[in-house]
């Protein structure tokens, strides 16, 4: 446990990231000094746990709001009578789930997501976990030399191969698997360059944003040339001592900060339904 709070209990479940927020309820809004401390350990921690919620999906939006404005997502159902929640659904018969590579969401956008808040509603018996690591200890564990490089470069990111009429899940194989959970293809238009290295706008720490999904290469070199840098870097990052693998229970909460975590759902769960709601949170451009 982590005695620098006053207000909340935090406890880290990993050396690198995340933290279990325990015996709070989400259902009530937060004093100033509480949100104050959630804030902190938010930013310290990049992924906050929380167990044992029931929230209603007004609850769930209004947590977010916390947070900042709420980002709309382009590409997956809503919930019905909520466009502010994502559906994340995997049913028995589907073969492929959401989330199931590692990424961080919205890279695509010149103004990327601040984070995300999942909350699971039906979970599996055993499997579907969802895993985290810290991409500012990722680079925090890179060469100096390497280190320097990387500050001297822009990366591109793109929406289009992935949600796009021709992306990955929009291919003949797959579109079957994701129809009625993958959405508006036609709006996958996205490209945004964004600096190899940012700085996290609270901590101050450096971070390494690329992701295998979304990044494409570096501006000024071919994806050709860009490859073998970028298998390097994700690579290195997916060691496993950088990585927590959070179990799900029913009320479940995770609120991952998309600035510092890639996250990555396991499918590891055949013929079971696993369906979660998800509220992304509005960021800024990124420096």
């Amino acid at each position: 446990m982590d005695n620098a709070y006053q207000h909340i209990t935090v406890t880290p479940v990993s050396e690198f990231v995340g933290a279990e927020v325990s015996d709070f309820d989400l259902s009530e809004a937060p004093d100033t000094e509480t949100l104050v401390e959630l804030r902190r350990a938010f930013s310290a921690h990049g992924v906050l746990f929380f167990r044992d919620q029931a929230l209603t999906p007004e609850q769930h939006i209004a947590f977010a709001e916390l947070w900042g404005p709420i980002n709309v997502n382009r590409f997956f159902k809503a919930v019905d009578g909520f466009p502010q929640i994502a559906e994340v659904l995997k049913e028995p018969h589907h073969n492929r789930n959401v989330g199931g590579r590692w990424h961080t969401d919205h890279t695509y956008d010149a103004a990327p997501a601040l984070g995300s808040a999942l909350y699971a509603k039906e979970v599996p018996s055993s499997g579907g976990d969802t895993q985290f690591l810290s991409m500012a200890a990722v680079f925090d564990a890179l060469s100096d030399g390497l280190k320097e490089t990387l500050r001297g470069l822009r990366a591109r990111h793109s929406s289009r191969h992935v949600f796009g009429a021709a992306g990955r899940y929009n291919d003949e194989e797959q579109r079957k698997d994701w129809a009625g959970r993958m959405l508006n293809a036609e709006l996958a238009t996205q490209d945004a360059i964004h600096p190899v290295v940012i700085r996290h706008p609270d901590s101050g720490r450096e971070i390494l944003y690329v992701n295998r999904s979304f990044t494409l290469g570096f501006e000024g070199w071919t994806d050709e040339e860009s490859a073998p840098l970028l298998e390097y870097l994700y690579n290195f990052a997916v060691q496993p001592r950088f990585i927590y693998s959070f179990k799900w229970g029913v009320g479940s909460l995770a609120l991952w900060d998309n600035r510092t975590t890639w996250h990555y759902a396991l499918n590891d769960y055949p013929d079971e339904r696993r369906y979660m709601h998800r509220v992304t949170i509005e960021g800024c451009p990124l420096g």
